[in-house]
């Protein structure tokens, strides 16, 4: 009786690692990635979650002269002090303007960008230069003394109550500077790397809509949409976990 042939031995291929480099927005740190980061590390992705300078566990640092260039080169220096590349970089908030200018400085270091319901800034604008003018005003008041206080967790569609509280603990005020320097592109601004726009729209601030019209529909950039307010990656940590590893 002839012998059967054994079959053909099927190798697994491996889900290609990646890392992430998540930057948080305005008066947060890097504490606010707790409900994303676990699931990232479980599927096997190395994540970097950097506090910008006088922020979090960082504040210690803070003073007025911080500004925004300060935080690009906070991330650029962590991307090059942990010789990280093909680097998934996403911002959240005002964390696009951080994000941007470290994508201008670095884009040879990553693989996409993606815009968390953030600012997505041109050349020679400032954070202020987006806002609706009642916001600005407020954001202004912080030339006085040299800060700008955190604006109210509703406007961020934060409403459970341990949310409210542990972020109540947590969120620091941060250097006017940061808001009002306008970013300068030394290239295209990460224009030549593959984007991704998350626009969060229940609720919408106001602010970011404006971004999210100007890519809806561009061939050049992915776009999501989660039904959840500007925290999301508190108020929908499940949808953010599923977009990052969809554009991983």
């Amino acid at each position: 009786m002839p012998r059967r042939a054994k079959p053909a031995s099927r190798t697994r291929v491996p889900r290609r690692k990646s890392t992430y480099v998540l930057v948080h927005g305005a008066w947060h740190g890097g504490w606010c990635w707790k409900k994303v980061v676990p699931a990232l590390r479980a599927a096997g992705h190395e994540v970097y979650t950097p506090t910008l300078t006088g922020l979090g566990e960082r504040a210690h640092l803070a003073n007025p002269a911080i500004d925004l260039a300060t935080h690009v080169a906070d991330v650029v220096n962590l991307l090059e002090a942990e010789e990280l590349n093909e680097v998934v970089l996403l911002g959240h908030s005002y964390g696009g303007m951080v994000v941007t200018g470290v994508a201008d400085r670095a884009a040879v270091r990553l693989r996409r960008v993606i815009y968390l319901d953030a600012f997505l800034p041109e050349d020679g604008k400032s954070l202020l230069d987006y806002l609706h003018p009642d916001r600005r005003t407020i954001i202004n008041q912080g030339q006085i003394g040299g800060f700008v206080d955190p604006l109210p967790l509703e406007i961020f569609g934060v409403t459970a109550p341990e949310d409210v509280a542990w972020i109540r603990r947590h969120e620091m005020h941060q250097s006017y500077r940061t808001f009002a320097q306008p970013i300068h592109f030394t290239g295209n601004g990460g224009a030549g790397l593959p984007r991704t726009f998350v626009h969060c729209t229940n609720p919408p601030t106001g602010s970011f809509d404006q971004f999210a019209a100007r890519v809806r529909g561009d061939a050049g950039w992915k776009f999501h949409e989660l039904k959840t307010g500007h925290d999301c990656m508190i108020t929908d940590p499940e949808g953010v976990i599923r977009i990052l590893l969809e554009n991983a």
